[in-house]
């Protein structure tokens, strides 16, 4: 395997079944896919594609019914499920469309919180919390609590804390879904920036304004990949 390869995936197969009944959801049917460090994919499709599936699967979150994937080099196929969520909680950075912010605590608290879990001291917390916060420019809102935020800043807080364990992947599941059109040009630019700065990022978005954003868009249907293609964007 290439030494700059952050992902890869060999025929990976995704059977859902339903409890009590003999029916079958077959959301991925066989799907390779290679993604190089520092890449910009959009994964677009229809709903029922299977891209939240293969998400889901790269994100470490659930596994496949079959074939394998890479991670770094790392084949997370034979791992058990303690390996699989410390290697999710070092490697992977998480950005939701509806922030999933912790409601009780400040802006400075929820950075700190994945720091905590990492074993982090207080002090290095802290600093690493403010510097996050200062590069995502909500350094100014450090002591406020989600509700007293705009979308667009809660959502800039969202990617200072998936950034807090120098994610190796960063996985945007329709970031801008809750947003207007002008804020959520504003946390494009975000992630532009961190693309720009050797950041590997895949997004999985259903706005094909959002997908020409990245430099790749691969686009699923029917639990299989049919269009694996560069953009023709220009760096801004």
């Amino acid at each position: 395997m290439p030494e700059n390869l952050i992902v890869r995936i060999e025929q990976l197969v995704k059977i859902y079944r339903q409890p009590g009944a003999d029916v079958e959801v077959h959301a991925l049917r066989g799907v390779s896919l290679e993604i190089a460090e520092g890449e910009y994919v959009a994964i677009v499709g229809v709903s029922g594609s299977g891209k939240s599936t293969l998400m889901n699967i790269l994100g470490c979150l659930d596994r496949p019914t079959a074939g394998r994937y890479w991670l770094g080099g790392q084949d997370v196929s034979l791992l058990d499920d303690d390996t699989l969520s410390e290697l999710r909680g070092k490697t992977i950075g998480f950005i939701f469309q509806s922030f999933n912010l912790i409601q009780s605590q400040t802006v400075l608290e929820n950075l700190e919180v994945p720091l905590f879990y990492q074993g982090v001291p207080p002090q290095q917390r802290r600093q690493k919390a403010i510097e996050l916060a200062n590069l995502l420019e909500i350094g100014d809102r450090l002591h406020h609590k989600p509700s007293e935020l705009s979308g667009g800043q809660q959502q800039r807080v969202a990617i200072a804390r998936s950034l807090c364990n120098d994610p190796l992947l960063l996985l945007a599941d329709e970031p801008t879904g809750n947003l207007d059109s002008k804020t959520g040009q504003v946390v494009l630019d975000t992630l532009d920036r961190l693309h720009e700065a050797g950041m590997t990022i895949i997004m999985v978005t259903h706005d094909p304004e959002v997908a020409d954003r990245c430099r790749r868009i691969v686009e699923f249907r029917d639990g299989l990949i049919v269009s694996d293609q560069a953009t023709t964007r220009l760096a801004r």
